[in-house]
């Protein structure tokens, strides 16, 4: 019997590269993508668990690239999506390149909701997959100099909240989303935030967000968020004001708050 294959996006570092290896362990194959060479060298990192992996460098902030990827499947069915692409921007958002929170919103929404609309389709047309989708706590907090990131991040929790309830009576389909806090992966090196109190606090492992993850994929569960203190903040973030939260974000994310 072939085995089913498995889907990751973002794969070559952070929770997309935990997911890849928690996945292959299980014994799905794998196409893995990311936008950037490393995917390359992570894949063969993948193939020690035994199954076939296949490495794609794709743009996915764009509609050519989320097809080039349904393109590599070769006409294989996806049994399991874990759509965990994304790009940080930290820092003021009037300092920042339109080209830098353009790239943020192709790929954290336009790319992201893209995929999950060829990929379901086909899973519901046949009655049968998996979908994870990595959103974030940041997505019920204003994000003060992170403000574009948070944003798409709100758009992905609030969007994957209504398309499970669309899909709440196909029979077979499960889509799950996963909801990390700060996490110990390159996000904040690659958002420029390393000068910021949440760039050098203590952070979950990667590892075992993706665990939780997979172990909440594969129950069918509609959302998990990972960690206690971060269930906490969700909590919070329910009942406090808005304008609070984004004020407790400033002193998390302003540039120079490292050390205080």
């Amino acid at each position: 019997m072939a085995a089913k294959l498995a889907v990751v996006t973002g794969a070559s570092t952070g929770i997309g590269f935990e997911l890849a290896h928690v996945i292959a362990e299980d014994g799905y194959d794998l196409l893995v993508v990311a936008d950037e060479p490393l995917i390359e060298a992570s894949a063969r990192d993948f193939e020690r668990h035994g199954g076939a992996v296949q490495a794609l460098q794709a743009d996915l902030s764009t509609i050519e690239g989320v097809d080039q990827l349904l393109a590599a499947t070769g006409g294989r069915q996806i049994d399991i999506l874990c759509a965990n692409a994304g790009v940080g921007t930290g820092r003021a958002f009037l300092d920042q390149d339109v080209a830098m929170w353009r790239r943020a919103i192709d790929t954290n929404i336009t790319g992201t909701v893209y995929l999950l609309q060829k990929v379901l389709s086909a899973m519901v047309a046949r009655q049968e997959g998996k979908v994870l989708v990595t959103g974030s706590i940041a997505g019920y907090i204003p994000g003060s100099f992170n403000a574009v990131y948070n944003g798409t991040k709100a758009f992905i929790d609030n969007f994957t909240e209504a398309l499970r309830n669309e899909l709440k009576d196909v029979e077979g389909v499960t889509l799950t989303t996963l909801m990390p806090g700060p996490t110990d992966t390159e996000f904040f090196a690659r958002a420029d935030m390393l000068d910021t109190k949440v760039g050098q606090d203590e952070k979950a492992d990667a590892a075992k967000v993706a665990r939780d993850g997979w172990k909440a994929l594969l129950s069918g569960e509609g959302h998990i968020v990972s960690g206690l203190s971060n269930k906490l903040q969700v909590a919070g973030a329910g009942v406090l004001p808005q304008s609070v939260l984004a004020e407790r974000h400033r002193k998390m994310a302003e540039p120079g708050t490292a050390g205080r």
